[in-house]
């Protein structure tokens, strides 16, 4: 099955030769593009993609824009962005990457995103990040807040929960906070 893309990117020129430059792999489907933001939630719902391209001068917080969908989020750079900005993104391309560079970084991106959560289907116990992502959660900690305090991006803190949630069975905030104490993850007395 074909990777689909998705690219949110201004420069028409940049998208053209983007989708060109995917367009020749038989492991991408490039789907329409965005030049704004402007119908995104639209597009994630009719195109289903798989990974999306961003220039991150339009979103310096692409987990915001995706709700709690679990897609990888690319940022596209061409020009100076903040490198806090760009810890957020699931990874980065440069436009000035080689192809076999941007095709990689893709396909890294996509298959570990996507392998993780296939991997952890069968494995019921909780990976060391998890753990730091279910102490926070049971500390009331929202998922921006975990990402700040973890130093990553919210998109990783949502596909660690929703990990933690399908290994332990567990769909509530205080269930969760309960497995926490019972388990030892968290002291009672630093929920208060």
């Amino acid at each position: 099955m074909k990777t689909r893309v998705l690219i949110i990117e201004p420069s028409e020129v940049i998208v053209e030769g983007l989708s060109s430059l995917l367009g020749e792999q038989t492991r991408f489907k490039v789907l329409s593009p965005l030049y704004s933001l402007d119908g995104l939630g639209e597009r994630l719902v009719t195109g289903k993609p798989d990974v999306i391209i961003l220039n991150p001068t339009l979103a310096s917080q692409p987990s915001q824009l995706l709700a709690d969908t679990a897609i990888p989020v690319v940022a596209l750079v061409y020009q100076y962005v903040e490198p806090l900005v760009l810890k957020r993104y699931d990874a980065v391309v440069d436009i000035r990457d080689n192809r076999g560079t941007i095709v990689e970084t893709l396909v890294r991106v996509t298959q570990s995103f996507h392998s993780l959560e296939q991997s952890q289907a069968g494995s019921y116990e909780l990976s060391r990040r998890e753990t730091d992502v279910l102490v926070q959660v049971a500390r009331g900690l929202t998922n921006k807040e975990i990402a700040d305090t973890l130093n990553v991006s919210v998109h990783t803190v949502i596909s660690h929960r929703k990990n933690i949630m399908h290994k332990t069975g567990i769909k509530s905030v205080a269930g969760l906070t309960v497995y926490a104490i019972l388990n030892n993850l968290i002291d009672e007395s630093a929920l208060i």
